[in-house]
Protein backbone atom coordinates (compact mmCIF):
# COMPACT_ATOMS: atom_id res chain seq x y z
CA UNK A 1 0.00 0.00 0.00
CA UNK A 2 2.29 3.00 -1.24
CA UNK A 3 -0.62 5.96 -0.76
CA UNK A 4 -1.18 5.49 2.63
CA UNK A 5 0.21 4.48 6.33
CA UNK A 6 -1.36 2.07 9.13
CA UNK A 7 -0.79 1.73 12.72
CA UNK A 8 -2.44 -1.92 11.87
CA UNK A 9 0.81 -4.37 12.45
CA UNK A 10 -1.13 -6.45 9.87
CA UNK A 11 -1.17 -5.68 6.56
CA UNK A 12 -1.81 -9.19 4.17
CA UNK A 13 -2.18 -8.58 0.56
CA UNK A 14 -4.02 -10.79 -1.43
CA UNK A 15 -6.70 -10.92 -4.16
CA UNK A 16 -10.67 -11.07 -3.63
CA UNK A 17 -11.44 -14.75 -4.06
CA UNK A 18 -15.31 -14.41 -3.20
CA UNK A 19 -17.90 -11.70 -2.37
CA UNK A 20 -21.44 -12.59 -0.34
CA UNK A 21 -23.67 -9.78 -0.17
CA UNK A 22 -26.16 -10.36 2.79
CA UNK A 23 -29.21 -7.49 3.87
CA UNK A 24 -26.48 -5.06 5.29
CA UNK A 25 -22.91 -6.91 5.55
CA UNK A 26 -20.54 -8.51 2.94
CA UNK A 27 -18.36 -11.44 3.64
CA UNK A 28 -15.28 -11.04 1.78
CA UNK A 29 -12.89 -13.62 1.40
CA UNK A 30 -9.39 -12.71 -0.49
CA UNK A 31 -6.86 -15.37 -0.93
CA UNK A 32 -3.56 -14.72 0.85
CA UNK A 33 -0.74 -16.57 -0.66
CA UNK A 34 -2.66 -20.12 -0.19
CA UNK A 35 -4.54 -18.83 3.01
CA UNK A 36 -7.69 -17.27 3.05
CA UNK A 37 -8.72 -14.23 4.93
CA UNK A 38 -12.38 -13.85 5.42
CA UNK A 39 -13.63 -10.12 6.15
CA UNK A 40 -17.19 -8.97 7.36
CA UNK A 41 -18.17 -5.64 6.03
CA UNK A 42 -21.02 -3.44 4.88
CA UNK A 43 -22.45 -4.00 1.06
CA UNK A 44 -21.62 -0.31 0.96
CA UNK A 45 -17.95 -0.74 1.62
CA UNK A 46 -18.18 -3.09 -0.74
CA UNK A 47 -19.57 -0.61 -3.62
CA UNK A 48 -17.73 2.38 -2.54
CA UNK A 49 -13.89 -0.13 -2.56
CA UNK A 50 -15.14 -1.62 -5.70
CA UNK A 51 -14.37 -4.85 -4.77
CA UNK A 52 -14.98 -7.57 -7.31
CA UNK A 53 -13.63 -10.94 -7.23
CA UNK A 54 -9.96 -10.70 -8.87
CA UNK A 55 -9.50 -7.50 -6.93
CA UNK A 56 -6.44 -6.95 -5.22
CA UNK A 57 -7.04 -5.74 -1.83
CA UNK A 58 -5.38 -5.44 1.54
CA UNK A 59 -6.42 -6.91 4.64
CA UNK A 60 -5.63 -4.86 7.60
CA UNK A 61 -5.51 -6.21 11.15
CA UNK A 62 -4.15 -4.68 14.93
CA UNK A 63 -1.52 -6.90 16.56
CA UNK A 64 -4.13 -6.94 19.46
CA UNK A 65 -7.10 -8.51 17.42
CA UNK A 66 -5.25 -11.95 16.56
CA UNK A 67 -5.66 -14.51 19.63
CA UNK A 68 -2.50 -16.94 19.65
CA UNK A 69 -3.02 -20.77 20.60
CA UNK A 70 -1.80 -24.09 20.75
CA UNK A 71 -1.18 -25.82 17.28
CA UNK A 72 -3.77 -28.54 17.34
CA UNK A 73 -5.99 -28.32 14.74
CA UNK A 74 -8.91 -29.60 17.05
CA UNK A 75 -10.32 -26.36 18.38
CA UNK A 76 -13.93 -25.72 17.60
CA UNK A 77 -13.88 -21.78 17.59
CA UNK A 78 -16.62 -18.52 16.20
CA UNK A 79 -13.41 -17.02 14.14
CA UNK A 80 -13.37 -17.38 10.89
CA UNK A 81 -9.51 -16.89 10.38
CA UNK A 82 -7.75 -19.77 11.89
CA UNK A 83 -4.00 -19.83 10.69
CA UNK A 84 -1.57 -21.87 10.91
CA UNK A 85 2.30 -20.82 11.47
CA UNK A 86 5.81 -21.16 13.17
CA UNK A 87 6.88 -18.87 15.55
CA UNK A 88 10.02 -16.57 14.48
CA UNK A 89 9.77 -13.88 17.63
CA UNK A 90 8.97 -13.77 20.61
CA UNK A 91 9.46 -10.04 22.14
CA UNK A 92 8.51 -9.74 26.02
CA UNK A 93 7.46 -6.44 27.38
CA UNK A 94 6.90 -5.59 31.01
CA UNK A 95 3.04 -6.53 30.54
CA UNK A 96 2.29 -7.52 27.32
CA UNK A 97 4.58 -9.60 24.63
CA UNK A 98 4.81 -9.61 21.13
CA UNK A 99 4.32 -13.09 18.87
CA UNK A 100 5.25 -12.80 15.10
CA UNK A 101 4.16 -16.02 13.60
CA UNK A 102 5.48 -17.01 9.93
CA UNK A 103 2.64 -18.43 8.01
CA UNK A 104 2.94 -20.83 4.78
CA UNK A 105 3.63 -18.72 1.83
CA UNK A 106 5.55 -15.92 3.54
CA UNK A 107 3.01 -13.89 5.32
CA UNK A 108 4.00 -12.65 8.78
CA UNK A 109 1.41 -11.87 11.76
CA UNK A 110 2.16 -10.05 14.82
CA UNK A 111 -0.17 -10.63 17.96
CA UNK A 112 0.23 -8.86 21.31
CA UNK A 113 -1.17 -10.85 23.70
CA UNK A 114 -0.37 -10.82 27.81
CA UNK A 115 2.94 -11.86 29.13
CA UNK A 116 0.90 -14.86 31.33
CA UNK A 117 -0.53 -16.27 28.08
CA UNK A 118 3.09 -16.57 26.58
CA UNK A 119 4.23 -18.28 29.12
CA UNK A 120 1.19 -20.79 29.20
CA UNK A 121 1.49 -21.07 25.57
CA UNK A 122 5.19 -21.74 25.99
CA UNK A 123 5.69 -19.78 23.02
CA UNK A 124 9.30 -19.97 21.82
CA UNK A 125 10.58 -19.34 18.05
CA UNK A 126 10.52 -22.51 16.09
CA UNK A 127 7.55 -23.56 17.98
CA UNK A 128 4.36 -24.28 15.86
CA UNK A 129 1.15 -22.26 16.99
CA UNK A 130 -2.27 -20.86 15.48
CA UNK A 131 -3.44 -17.39 15.42
CA UNK A 132 -7.29 -16.32 15.57
CA UNK A 133 -8.90 -13.63 14.18
CA UNK A 134 -12.67 -12.79 14.22
CA UNK A 135 -13.67 -11.73 10.98
CA UNK A 136 -15.37 -8.60 12.25
CA UNK A 137 -12.22 -7.73 13.34
CA UNK A 138 -10.29 -7.64 9.26
CA UNK A 139 -10.44 -4.22 7.46
CA UNK A 140 -10.43 -4.31 4.01
CA UNK A 141 -8.51 -1.77 1.73
CA UNK A 142 -7.55 -1.21 -1.74
CA UNK A 143 -5.21 0.96 -3.64
CA UNK A 144 -6.83 4.13 -4.60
Amino acid sequence: MSGIKTSARNVIFGKVKKITLGAVNAEVILDAGGHDIVAIITNESVKSLGLTEGREAYALVKASWVIITESNGNLKVSARNHLEGTVEAVNTGAVNTEVVLDLPGGTRLVAVITNESAKNLELKPGVKAGALIKASHVIIAVEA
